[in-house]
């Protein structure tokens, strides 16, 4: 009598379905050309923005559903909210020290010092001069802002639901905000501790107003040895600070309560309004030359994640964006080639250390290949005997190994997975309308 053959398991099924074969770089090339559409036709850009605003939010709603990972979505959860208010507080933690270092040396330095030679920027003035106007246009053309790229990491997170990448969702919008608060603080550390003119030196007088005079510290440490030789001599012999600190009676000081502290470091006018984060908020990119560019390392971290979870033309193209927005920001003067330059390099060296918290490495599968080498002898064994069902439960032993136990009910992933679509897509929408480019 003919043994029955033994049952199969059942693969998972294939980790790329609809979207992978090229329509999330589709969905992604469309959102950036309809939003550069703002500058070439704004008529046209008012009717279709909000039409694919809305099919990407009707697609991710009606795919949310059969997501089969939600589990593991929720136990990334907890990490993907520490990891932002990580973020959170390196962006307060910078736009202090922005306002500090746009502040300390007063309005009159600003006005009088001169920009730093930038070859960089020479290189690009010399090649409008040879390159074809069209070329140069397209040089100058605004494709893509800082919002483009937040957006299209977004995309990348929310491509999960479709198997575009692989899940959870949360686990690189975890590994995003990690390593965006790590090259935030250390921006803050790098342009604090050296402060470099700006490359647009009419910045802090448009913006600011802030006194004429440097603060004490500036006085006492740094101006009267600014350009005298033979000061800067005396300083470097006697390694103590001999100048003598002026006293200016028009120093304002509101009343910040435990916030006081920092009325030395921003350094308020009567006419900025009372209240620390109004001033704080305002400060944006700074009136200083910020070493390395926050622009430019956000690009470079959105360029990365599609590189690693998506792959294909859509992530070379990304990188010539990031390029292109290099010698854009080079051009117009908002940092010089440096800044660019390193936080390129700042970009890639974080996110590749980084891997431990995401990566697209199939741990399922890892599992599953250990159980296998582990129940090896035992099917060798079983095969020779003939035993079916001996066979037929070691194979599932090793299929159950690679699957992640469900451990929360249908309800409590229901729930969460509409809060937390609720909730992102809200603070996407107040991300962009309450701050300035994203």
């Amino acid at each position: 009598m003919p043994r029955p053959k033994a049952e199969r398991p059942v693969p998972p099924p294939a980790s790329r379905r609809s979207l992978a074969a090229g329509g999330l770089g589709l969905a992604a090339a469309a959102y950036v050309g309809v939003d550069y559409l703002s500058r070439a036709s704004p008529s046209l850009h008012g009717r279709l923005q909000p039409a694919i605003w809305a099919a990407l939010a009707l697609a991710t709603a009606a795919r949310a559903p059969f997501y089969r990972r939600w589990d593991a979505e929720i136990r990334a959860a907890p990490w993907f909210l520490a990891a932002m208010l990580l973020m959170l507080a390196a962006l307060l933690c910078e736009a202090i020290s922005v306002r500090f270092v746009s502040s300390v040396l007063g309005l009159r330095w600003h006005r009088s010092t001169a920009p730093l030679p930038d070859t960089g920027q020479w290189l690009l003035l010399a090649l409008n001069e040879r390159l074809p106007q069209t070329v140069v246009y397209l040089l100058r053309a605004h494709i893509i802002s800082l919002h483009h790229y937040l957006m299209l990491f977004i995309m990348l997170g929310f491509s999960a639901f479709f198997d575009c990448i692989k899940g959870p969702g949360l686990g690189i919008g975890t590994r995003y905000m990690f390593v965006m608060a790590v090259g935030r603080f250390l921006r803050t550390i790098t342009f604090v501790s050296t402060i470099l003119p700006s490359a647009r030196p009419w910045c802090a007088a448009a913006r600011y107003k802030i006194p004429d005079h440097p603060h004490a510290w500036a006085q006492k440490y740094y101006v009267p040895y600014a350009s005298d030789p033979r000061a800067i001599r005396r300083v470097i012999l006697v390694d103590m600070p001999y100048a003598i600190v002026q006293n200016y009676t028009d120093y304002y000081r509101p009343d910040w309560a435990y916030m006081n502290f920092l009325i030395d470091i921003l350094r308020p006018s009567a006419g900025e309004g009372p209240s620390w984060y109004h001033l704080v908020n305002k400060a944006g990119g700074g009136c200083n030359d910020l070493m390395y560019s926050g622009h430019m390392f956000v690009a470079v971290l959105t360029a990365m994640a599609w590189t690693e979870a998506y792959g294909g033309w859509i992530s070379v193209g990304i990188w010539f964006l990031v390029l292109h927005s290099a010698q854009r920001e080079i051009r117009e003067r908002y940092h010089y080639s440096a800044d660019c330059i390193v936080a390129i390099y700042i970009g890639i060296l974080l996110w590749r250390v980084t891997g431990f918290i995401w990566s697209t490495r199939d741990l399922d599968q890892a599992r599953r290949l250990a159980k296998l080498d582990e129940v090896q002898n035992r099917l060798f064994h079983a095969a020779k005997d003939s035993d079916i069902d001996e066979i037929r439960g070691l194979l599932n032993e090793v299929e159950m190994a690679g699957q992640s136990k469900r451990t929360f009910s249908q309800g409590v992933i229901l729930s969460f997975a509409a809060f937390m679509i609720t909730f992102t897509l809200l603070f996407v929408l107040l991300a962009f309308s309450l701050t300035s480019n994203g």
